[in-house]
């Protein structure tokens, strides 16, 4: 957990391959607008075979060291493409291998920002929205603001790949910015879940069924013409 008195450490994943890809640029330039206190190393995809079930228990060396490196993280930036209006195929991969087998995700509880560079006009808008609904499922809290949606990338990168487009900068440093302070305010939430009290005592008696009634009499009612369509809906399931 990231604290005032330690550094934060961000690992930095960039959805693409490609040597001269925008995001692989945008990757590089967060590494040097980090914020005081914060740095970012960065994995690459490259080498992760596709992934296999059959493997996941002994999965290959690649993903044990991904795994590794998300854990001892204390946030994560996805720097993510958009291909056919969604997540490139090798970001999902490697997703998809350090979320398994079923239990022993290495994403649970992890906070995460997401930056993304695009030749059209949204700049990974759809991509993004796409890989945050991921990241729903696999408990990783994602920032929300500020968005961070390169558009006309050819225009924001210089001939040798620099960021040079003054707005995107201090977005990407305000975006860092906020994820060292969640991770700093809250560090992983699946540690605090695991030292949460339990909702119910141990041996505690259940809920009276005439408490139980009590409270199903008092829910509010659905009106007839509703509850009779819902019914007609459940029929065609």
């Amino acid at each position: 957990m990231a604290t005032k008195n330690k550094t934060c450490n961000i690992l930095g994943i960039a959805g693409s391959l490609r040597r001269e890809s925008y995001n692989r640029s945008a990757l590089r330039a967060a590494t040097k607008l980090a914020p005081p206190g914060a740095r970012i190393e960065v994995f690459e995809l490259d080498g992760i075979p596709s992934f296999n079930q059959d493997d996941e228990q002994h999965p290959p060396a690649r993903v044990v060291e991904l795994k590794r490196r998300i854990r001892a993280a204390d946030g994560l930036l996805f720097v993510t493409p958009e291909y056919n209006w969604s997540i490139p195929g090798v970001l999902k991969n490697a997703i998809d291998w350090a979320s398994r087998p079923h239990g022993d995700s290495a994403w649970d509880g992890k906070p995460a920002a997401i930056i993304g560079a695009s030749t059209g006009a949204i700049g990974t808008a759809r991509a993004q929205c796409h890989l945050r609904q991921v990241l729903v499922y696999l408990n990783v809290y994602a920032i929300n603001q500020p968005e961070v949606l390169i558009g006309n990338a050819f225009e924001r990168f210089d001939a040798q790949g620099n960021l040079r487009d003054e707005t995107s900068k201090t977005l990407i440093r305000q975006l860092l910015q906020n994820l060292m302070d969640y991770a700093e305010r809250h560090g992983p939430a699946v540690d605090r879940a695991r030292a949460s009290p339990p909702l119910a005592a141990p041996g505690a008696l259940p809920l009276p069924a005439s408490e139980a009634e009590r409270i199903i009499e008092e829910r509010p009612k659905i009106p007839a013409a509703y509850e009779k369509n819902f019914e007609k809906y459940l029929g065609h399931q």
